[in-house]
């Protein structure tokens, strides 16, 4: 299947990257349109075809939208019909499956994908929008093209606000997380590379626990609080702080603009 990318920056370089990488598509079988030029070079580099036009993404099975939201209208329209009769695939944040097609000119087939940045590492969450047209074809070189770069999971549009509201800014909020676990480290003796590199570890392997084992994190925080014993008394400090409501309440608050976004568009 030939592939298209409109825009290959920060996130659809990283899918395209990665899946090049995974062996999902080949890259003579990719067609790159970018404004920039470093991008178009280093794509041009790898063996991808370089598109002078946004037309010429007409010659590819299946297109991938990742231009900025902000810069949609410009980008699709210069696309013109070229689309007509295909599959596409728009990652672009807070744009309906509508909005995307009032956008694009010709009849098309289309998957909106929430993705968050850690598809920079091949440890992506993908949100999948189940109310797609896509063939099954299509929806089969979805899977195998997002599962090459982290998990996904099919929900309906009326979720994927909420899924940008937890894994789409999930990553910042992680980030704080160890950011401030190793502050703690720091405050009691050990040098910031040590505490950071303990704590994004930590962070990380934990992760890993709850999805490879399949055991609920409650039973997994039980396994390590011994009676009376330090880590117990860790978690009763992040309760008395209001650890969990604070989690939850971001989670609204981010699910709550994430729709308030998408009405603007």
């Amino acid at each position: 299947m030939k592939v298209g990318f409109l825009g290959a920056g920060a996130m659809g370089g990283a899918i395209l990257s990665g899946a090049i990488a995974a062996g999902v598509f080949d890259a003579n079988d990719v067609y790159v349109a970018d404004f920039s030029d470093a991008i178009k070079d280093k794509y041009r580099e790898m063996g991808c075809n370089i598109c002078e036009n946004n037309t010429e993404l007409g010659q590819a099975d299946i297109v991938v939208l990742a231009v900025k939201p902000q810069y949609a209208p410009g980008a699709l329209a210069s696309v013109e019909d070229a689309l007509d009769g295909k599959g596409v695939i728009s990652i672009m944040a807070g744009l309906k499956r509508d909005a995307v097609r009032d956008m694009l000119k010709g009849d098309i087939r289309l998957l909106r994908v929430m993705p968050n940045t850690p598809a920079l590492v091949g440890c992506g969450a993908f949100a999948l929008c189940s109310d797609t047209d896509l063939t099954d074809e299509e929806k089969a070189f979805a899977e195998k093209l997002f599962g090459a770069l982290g998990i996904y999971e099919w929900m309906s549009e009326s979720l994927i606000d909420v899924a940008t509201g937890l894994s789409g800014a999930g990553p910042a909020y992680v980030y704080m997380f160890i950011e401030a676990l190793s502050d703690g480290g720091v405050m009691e003796g050990l040098p910031r590379a040590t505490a950071t590199k303990l704590a994004a570890q930590t962070v990380m392997g934990a992760a890993k626990m709850v999805l490879e084992t399949g055991v609920h994190p409650d039973e997994l925080k039980d396994r390590v609080c011994s009676p009376g014993g330090n880590t117990i008394v860790g978690v009763a400090t992040l309760e008395e702080k209001g650890f969990r409501g604070a989690c939850i309440e971001t989670v609204h608050r981010a699910t709550v603009r994430a729709r308030e976004l998408g009405e603007k568009k």
